[in-house]
């Protein structure tokens, strides 16, 4: 077994101006303050704790400074001084230079991992849990942060978010080097990069898979959004990229990257370093050969549908830039047994086939349909809804999307949040009323629509439940109640199955 490590030595003041452009200089006394941990949240500050008082969007970190130094932080990171009694850095801006200090207080730990970071707008999560599973069956000890869990040599711990705060992410990455982890494989958002979560990280593989339509309400337009995605690709932050070219924004990341890009074309339809041929595409999973540099192997993945044999390529180009032979990273693959909510069977014995994915995009929508369709030789229904307080704009095309794709599209409430939930239904219906000829029914009760979409299968369909994936709530005004597609899913088979 691999030994422990200790956690890296304690910084002083002092240490942390070889990263940050200080407006003021330190006293002696304050140059000297030891500095263990790094925060932006009030609640974790303490003794040795640096507290960062970074500006967001709803309040000020500043204001809460008073609570840090009550908790015991001997310092502060701040945009202006501030009247208190306690040592301060000032620099221009907090969020610009917390990824950077963290790391430095923290070690630097991403330097000692073989840190892999995907992005993109759909697949990172699959991505990133094949990929965990080669490099675990190559034997590495891993670690694995992203959407649907954060695990640390096998053992999932607390994660808040797909790309964590800068602060948080240093922190977390320095508990995984000193539970022994040697290779980690992060999901990583235009969100956390946009707001520079990952400044101050060092990847030794970053990966590209795609890009749609997503998030518009938080970028610009995609323009914006796909900028986003590209700083990840530049050698202040990787050492090497994969990049999916049958994407047209893969293409244009494969062209302007300062890094070495190896290109993953799983259609073989573009010039590439990796190609899938020979696939065999099945209700219970895809086998393939893959093409690599460093020749060829045939290899299975339990997980359904075309997409996923791109994901399961990807993860295989990675692992071979990180020296993973090819035998091996197919082994790796086979051994992953399925990602939560994406692609997920529900199975109690009904004579179709029930599946819960995450697809909440109108790209992704169409993957899942068209990957569903291509499992049967009899119908496909769908259950879709929209996110509240997200990209508005995307609504009456996953309406369309449904309707176009599915025999019979089931159209609901997803995770309504602060809106109302008839509002983004009506959206959704919109697009499906667009199409000459669709059979839709719109039910905002998600579980009645489930419930609707399971009614109405006959032996042989295809249901796909989509929108919330590994999710086990729904977030309504005011509440989050508990709802997991798949134990209602589960639930209502049960009932219809049972003598």
């Amino acid at each position: 077994m691999t030994a422990l490590l200790r956690p890296a030595p304690v910084a002083r003041l002092r240490d942390l101006l070889a990263v940050v452009p200080a407006v003021s200089r330190l006293s002696p006394d304050d140059a000297d303050v030891a500095i263990v941990d790094v925060t932006h949240d009030s609640r974790s500050a303490g003794a040795g704790v640096l507290f960062a008082c970074r500006p967001g969007r709803r309040s000020d970190g500043h204001d809460y400074a008073p609570l840090a130094v009550r908790a015991g932080s001997p310092a502060l990171l701040v945009e202006r001084r501030l009247d208190l009694d306690v040592a301060q850095l000032e620099v221009p801006s907090v969020a610009t230079v917390l990824g950077p200090v963290a790391a430095l207080v923290h070690g630097n730990p991403s330097r000692e991992l073989s840190l892999c970071g995907v992005t993109g707008t759909n697949g990172k999560t699959t991505t990133a849990y094949l990929l965990e599973s080669i490099l675990r069956t190559a034997g590495a000890r891993t670690g694995l942060v992203g959407t649907v869990e954060t695990r640390i040599a096998g053992e999932t711990v607390a994660g808040v978010r797909t790309t964590p705060e800068a602060s948080d992410l240093q922190r977390l990455l320095r508990r995984m080097r000193t539970a022994g982890v040697t290779a980690a494989v992060m999901e990583v958002s235009s969100h956390g990069l946009a707001l520079r979560r990952v400044d101050g990280t060092r990847f030794a593989v970053a990966v590209f898979t795609n890009l749609s339509q997503d998030h518009l309400d938080f970028h610009c337009d995609l323009e914006d959004y796909f900028q986003a995605k590209l700083r990840l690709f530049r050698a202040a932050f990787t050492a090497a990229a994969v990049v999916n070219v049958d994407d047209a924004y893969g293409r244009r990341v494969a062209t302007t990257a300062d890094v070495p890009v190896t290109r993953v074309s799983p259609s073989g339809a573009a010039p590439a370093d990796a190609v899938a041929a020979d696939v065999e595409l099945l209700a219970s999973g895809s086998t393939f050969t893959a093409h690599l540099r460093g020749g060829r192997v045939r290899t299975h993945t339990a997980l359904p549908g075309d997409f996923n044999v791109a994901n399961a390529l990807t993860a295989m180009a990675v692992a071979e830039v990180l020296g993973v032979a090819p035998e091996a990273a197919a082994e790796g693959v086979a051994a992953c047994s399925g990602v939560p909510g994406r692609m997920e069977p529900v199975d109690v014995g009904q004579p179709f086939t029930v599946l819960v994915d995450y697809a909440h995009t109108p790209e992704a929508v169409e993957r899942l349909l068209a990957a569903a369709r291509g499992l049967t030789d009899r119908r496909v229904v769908v259950v879709v809804g929209c996110g509240g307080d997200r990209d508005a704009g995307k609504r009456p095309l996953m309406g369309r999307a449904a309707a176009t794709l599915a025999d019979l599209a089931v159209l609901t409430s997803d995770n309504p949040r602060s809106e109302d939930p008839a509002a983004i239904l009506a959206a959704v219906v919109d697009g499906a009323a667009s199409v000459p000829g669709a059979r839709w029914h719109a039910e905002p009760d998600r579980r009645a629509a489930i419930a609707t979409a399971l009614d109405a299968a006959e032996p042989g369909d295809v249901v796909v439940i989509a929108g919330k994936g590994h999710e086990t709530t729904q977030e309504l005004t005011g509440a989050t109640v508990a709802f997991d597609d798949r134990a209602v899913a589960r639930s209502l088979l049960c009932a219809r199955v049972r003598p």
